[in-house]
């Protein structure tokens, strides 16, 4: 029986981390197995700012979405964002030594190894080498050299660039939780995967993803990412500003954003009001709901404006670059009531709310298609692309042996004397399978992880 290609994905955001459980079904659409969130603690704007506490975080949402699907997790693709992102254009060429022979895979992957080599500034380091037009001697507008001849083999190149040290913190948190890197991916272009149509990329489109803590941006032309974004400003400076604009805890503001909230302030009426009860028996708060929506807004329209910027600076004003499908929405930020309306005002571009439900599975939960859940969904969709084997049933495991580093869920009790008397049994049933799935090369890689894993646990607890 041909083995299940589960794939897993990891969003880990500014407000909560998502992991999401999936495969393929026999339409080719993503069936989502198991879902686990948890609050985010250690991340601030996309970035890593508490190993501990991001690494406990990471550990609750594995957990939840093993127990939810039945499989155990043991690598998974992540997102990546947060303000050190980046993105430059660059343009490089190689010259081929044979012209007589047709351009194969090798020459692209040539030409992607020596744009990956490109010197950045201190402590930075190349996340994505995207691709754009090619040029096979002097012949431009070639989106597929493949198969061609010519001896000059040119192309522009969309790279992708963030600060080394945020990389290696996001994967040393996934690797202290017990699981396994197996990509990393641009926030932006997994929500892209998931909400988008080819035609949008095609016909041109920009893709606003707002999140807790940044807003990212992802424009695509012709089919080919043209320019991306990271604005450090999401859902939670919204949260901030009505906490200090209404004097009321965070939590009660977060609440107030969500229940009553509102990006457009002609829509409430002067005498609206919702009353929050007071702490530890002070008198309840009463807050008008058109102030609510004024503070909403006035921070929205910066945010806004400032993707706005990002979307003239990539040229949408020329005719050959006009993003003809407009703007998609996407994130939780998308959920706040009239957000919409005031984009399509602001931008006078047309403008529509991006669920992830299109490449969802007929049979999926409702609540999987929010656009809570965009860039999980297109993580996963990503583990796909890469035929990832992320995740085993967790009855196919091998019950006796137990490696306390990584067993994150509580394992039934077995009594002594049964486990004694069923340990050969169990040993000699198991073993021809443990020594078929796992080479050598596996083994001693296994073994390192081990040490490192320890290594980095052991400067945790020192450290706290």
């Amino acid at each position: 029986m041909e083995k299940e290609n589960i794939a897993v994905g990891l969003d880990i955001g500014t407000t909560k981390i998502v992991a999401m459980i999936g495969k393929k079904n026999e339409y080719g659409k993503l069936e989502i197995l198991g879902v686990g969130k948890s609050k985010s603690l250690g991340v601030a704007r996309g970035v890593v700012n508490n190993i501990t506490q991001t690494i406990q975080s990471i550990q609750q949402a594995v957990q939840e979405a093993e127990t939810n699907s039945g499989y155990k997790i043991k690598d998974v693709v992540v997102g990546i964002a947060g303000q050190h992102i980046r993105s430059i254009q660059h343009t490089d060429y190689i010259s081929r030594n044979n012209p007589e022979e047709v351009i194969g895979e090798a020459d692209i992957q040539m030409l992607i190894d020596q744009v990956n080599k490109l010197a950045m500034l201190p402590g930075e380091e190349i996340i994505h080498v995207l691709p754009q037009e090619f040029k096979i001697d002097g012949q431009s507008e070639i989106k597929e050299p493949i198969g061609m001849y010519g001896g000059r083999l040119e192309s522009s190149f969309h790279v992708v660039v963030g600060q080394a040290s945020s990389i290696r913190n996001v994967g040393r948190c996934i690797q202290s939780s017990g699981i396994e890197l197996s990509g990393l991916t641009l926030e932006p272009l997994a929500s892209s995967d998931a909400v988008l149509s080819q035609e949008e990329k095609e016909a041109g489109v920009a893709l606003i993803d707002i999140g807790g803590g940044t807003t990212d941006l992802a424009i695509f032309k012709d089919g080919i990412i043209r320019h991306t974004a990271v604005i450090p400003f999401g859902g939670n400076v919204i949260s901030d500003d009505i906490k200090e604009g209404c004097s009321i805890i965070e939590k009660q503001a977060e609440l107030l954003k969500v229940k009553f909230g509102s990006a457009w302030p002609g829509e409430n009426r002067d005498n609206e009001i919702v009353s929050i009860p007071g702490l530890r028996g002070r008198e309840p708060k009463e807050i008008s709901l058109k102030n609510l929506s004024k503070i909403i807004h006035a921070r929205v329209v910066e945010i806004i404006e400032q993707v706005f910027n990002e979307i003239k600076a990539y040229g949408h004003e020329d005719p050959r670059k006009k993003l003809i499908a407009g703007i998609v929405l996407t994130g939780g930020g998308a959920q706040l009531k009239h957000i919409k309306q005031l984009v399509e005002y602001i931008t006078g571009m047309d403008t529509r709310i991006g669920y992830p439900n299109e490449h969802l599975a007929g049979d999926s939960d409702e609540e999987f298609s929010s656009p809570l859940y965009a860039t999980a969904v297109g993580l996963v969709m990503n583990s796909i692309e890469n035929k990832t084997q992320s995740a085993v049933r967790i009855e196919e495991l091998v019950v006796p042996k137990q490696r306390a580093t990584f067993h994150r869920e509580p394992v039934a009790p077995v009594a002594v004397e049964e486990y004694e008397e069923e340990e050969e049994e169990v040993e000699e049933r198991t073993a021809p399978k443990e020594k078929k799935s796992e080479s050598t090369g596996d083994k001693i890689k296994r073994t390192f992880f081990d040490r490192y894993v320890d290594k980095i646990k052991d400067f945790l607890d020192n450290a706290e």
